[in-house]
């Protein structure tokens, strides 16, 4: 089972990842994002660094997935689709040109082609206060003073993913919306693993 999980800065993706793939015995496949020398000067000049690091976000995914291409079992913590929503977004804010995201979608598009979908799109859900108060106690530097990029990502997270997945053509029965209170809680978390285990039986005669 190939599993891509989506959502929101400060939903949950990378920890959520962590579980399942232990969970799953399956392979973890980190986004680099967080490691990425582009970030740190993308929360400081968006406008001169959003594309740059947006497309070195892609690269980087996509290496990491065309690595794994041959893998069954992975549980990915990104993926293209999630990183064409923070270029949506950057569009709709005004930060990225027309010709810029026109550029990034063939990039993405490109990418796509060549590496397989993941079976399962798991796609967190929080309320944004909720957003706030993660991004709050894991106190990461670069985020701190971002409140009004915060604001607009979360305000218009959702209906872009959503758009997103249309225009792609993704099977809604390969999409689970997943609202999360505490995955740590093993009650919650056996929820969520159920639910997996269910939508993936119902699409498996189809793959």
């Amino acid at each position: 089972m190939r599993i891509g999980i989506i959502g929101p800065i400060g939903s949950g993706k990378s920890l959520l990842s962590k579980k399942l793939a232990n969970h799953y015995q399956s392979s973890l496949i980190e986004e680099p994002v967080e490691k990425n020398e582009y970030l740190p000067y993308f929360y400081e000049d968006k406008e001169t660094f959003a594309m740059l690091s947006q497309n070195a976000f892609y690269s980087s995914l996509f290496l990491l997935m065309w690595k794994t291409k041959h893998l069954k079992n992975i549980v990915c913590d990104s993926t293209l689709y999630s990183n064409l929503v923070f270029t949506e977004l950057l569009r709709l804010d005004g930060t990225m040109s027309a010709m810029e995201v026109a550029l990034t979608y063939a990039i993405a598009d490109e990418h796509l082609k060549r590496i397989p979908d993941v079976d399962l799109h798991i796609c967190i859900l929080r309320p944004t206060e909720q957003l706030f108060e993660n991004v709050r106690k894991r106190g990461r530097k670069i985020e701190q003073n971002q409140h009004d990029y915060l604001t607009f990502h979360y305000a218009n997270y959702y209906d872009v993913l959503r758009r997103i997945f249309k225009n792609y053509r993704v099977p809604e029965e390969k999409i689970i919306w997943l609202p999360i209170d505490d995955m740590n809680d093993p009650v919650e978390f056996k929820k969520i693993t159920d639910e997996i285990e269910r939508r993936y039986a119902l699409i498996t005669p189809k793959l």
